[in-house]
């Protein structure tokens, strides 16, 4: 299967520090870098700035917690992502187009939310507004993602991702804490109103951002958009185990920064310690982690990157040990382990942000890194529950150290597609599968089969989850999973419908997938070379 790599002459590779300095100074690299300050802009104001502002004006903590129900088209990105493989807009582009229509969308929806500003009160309203936001957000992650897949040279890569995370955080700082702060000077509407005009200098970026050098025609129909980015995927050798791999690398990590706000409560910090810890130190830890993680990411290799960060952030939870292990507080110490284990997540977040991008085929990259953007996530809504549940049975200094030998399993599966020493893995796409026919009425039945034993799986695991939350919550009432399957399937709220919804799309996921995997190996399915053709720039646009 071809994935639209043009066979060029070799030519002399420019040294480390040159590689570097002509990534730094591509427009690629910057336009991509600055349109992710379009992204952190809606997340800060969504996340952050408007559940304050609501409760602030008094609106009721029980509708504050239904409007964050907002932030749900991050997590459910992918379900639309092929669209926007399948459709292209009529100006700018098949990324750019998409960039467009989400940041007009953007400007529209947050224009409408300042005028909100007098009426906190009309809590559905906002609600609707700031789900209106996320969802144009989400859209523009979509593209954006996807454009930078397809845009960046594998030079850039590192590069681009230090610095796409530090705009990133930076405007969601702004869009968050600053515009709270801003509120407290001026009016809501004027502080929005702002925001909202941040959007129009990123659309003219998204206007003169360049174009990819290759451009791949798209899928032909919605079904080849949402079939051939699985089947795609699973042809690469181990890819089984480089899911796993996405799915466990950071765990030690989502596990040890899981409960951060109550061990430091925990062990007698105060209010003001705990926010220049994860407020200052940690923003800044994690931004100048992620910076160099990314530009040594292309000094020493991906292969050598992933090896050496993870290794450093598995251990990085030493420091709490530490903390937990001091009894009085030490601020000194505290601050130490703060921005140590910051400064090796954020090189472990470089590192892993260029794995992602070179795992993603470019003909399906909408698709492919939502999803696999999607399964790096699901480690760090896990580990809050099971964390919870380890630290009241173990106490903290033996649950990090356990969060530490949860990270093993992410190395164990490194070394099976990423040998110790490989300086830069390649991830094989074989051409075409060896045919051993398998109809499509048994990858059905399988779909089918393997989709509602996800369903009954990832009930029954919320379930666990919810009942071991709830002992940590009120331990005189017991460990109860009666109760929690049952409150599962007779859902009451809002937020409960959509745990539901997200259990029936698990299952959807887990069906097509293991349908994919037999297409892939037995080779029921292909993509045609015809297909998978990229097409000179300037053509199919």
């Amino acid at each position: 299967m071809s994935d639209g790599v043009k066979s060029e002459a070799p030519a002399k590779r420019p040294g480390t520090l040159k590689s570097l300095a002509m990534a730094m100074a591509s427009w690629r690299t910057a336009a991509v870098t600055l349109l992710s300050f379009s992204s952190g802009l809606p997340l800060g104001l969504v996340w952050i700035a408007i559940p304050d502002w609501m409760r602030s004006n008094g609106v009721d903590i029980r509708v504050v917690g239904l409007v964050t129900l907002a932030q749900a088209p991050w997590t459910f990105k992918f379900l639309w992502s092929p669209l926007m493989d399948r459709y292209v807009p009529p100006f700018w582009g098949r990324r750019r187009g998409w960039m467009a229509v989400a940041q007009v969308a953007l400007f529209a929806t947050t224009l409408a939310l300042a005028g909100m500003g007098g009426h906190p009160e009309s809590a559905w309203v906002v609600g609707a507004l700031a789900m209106a936001v996320a969802f144009a957000s989400a859209t523009q992650d979509i593209a954006i993602d996807a454009y930078a897949v397809e845009v960046l040279r594998k030079e850039e890569q590192g590069i681009a991702v230090g610095a796409r995370v530090a705009l990133y955080r930076a405007a969601m700082f702004i869009a968050g804490s600053a515009a709270i702060t801003l509120t407290g000077w001026v009016s809501w509407r004027l502080v929005v109103i702002g925001l909202a005009v941040l959007y129009l200098p990123i659309l003219l970026i998204s206007r003169f951002a360049p174009e990819p050098e290759e451009r791949f025609t798209p899928p032909k129909s919605l079904k080849d958009a949402v079939w051939y980015p699985f089947v795609g995927f699973l042809t690469r050798h181990r890819a089984l185990e480089i899911l796993a791999f996405v799915f466990f690398y950071k765990l030690a990590d989502n596990l040890g920064g899981s409960l951060l706000r109550p061990f430091l409560v925990d062990m007698g910090y105060s209010d003001v310690h705990r926010g220049v810890a994860l407020g200052t130190i940690g923003l800044v830890g994690t931004i100048a982690g992620t910076l160099i993680g990314g530009a040594w990411t292309s000094v020493l290799g991906l292969g050598r990157a992933l090896w050496v960060f993870g290794v450093v952030q598995i251990v990085s939870n030493i420091g709490y040990v530490l903390v937990a292990r001091a009894g009085e507080p030490n601020v000194a110490l505290m601050y130490g382990a703060i921005g140590f284990e910051q400064v090796t997540q954020g090189l472990g977040t470089g590192a892993f942000g260029v794995l992602l991008m070179r795992l993603t085929q470019k003909r399906f990259s909408a698709t492919q890194f939502a999803l696999l953007s999607s399964l790096f996530s699901i480690p760090r809504v896990l580990a809050g529950p099971i964390s919870g549940f380890s630290v009241y049975a173990m106490g903290w200094e033996q649950f990090f150290w356990l969060s530490m030998v949860a990270g093993i399993p992410g190395l164990v599966l490194l070394a099976r597609f990423v040998p110790l020493g490989v300086k830069d893995p390649n991830f094989e796409v074989q051409s075409r599968p060896v045919a051993r026919a398998v109809s499509g009425s048994a990858l059905a039945l399988t779909a089918v089969l393997t989709g509602v034993a996800g369903i009954v799986g990832g009930g029954l695991t919320t379930a666990l989850l919810s009942a071991m939350q709830a002992v940590r919550t009120k331990p005189t009432a017991g460990f109860d999973f009666g109760s929690a399957l049952t409150a599962l399937f007779h859902p009451a709220s809002i937020g409960d419908w959509v745990t539901l919804a997200s259990i029936v799309i698990f299952g959807v996921m887990v069906g097509l997938l293991t349908a994919a995997v037999i297409a892939a190996r037995s080779g029921a399915f292909y993509i045609p070379d015809q297909e998978a053709q990229s097409s000179a720039p300037g053509a199919g646009q």
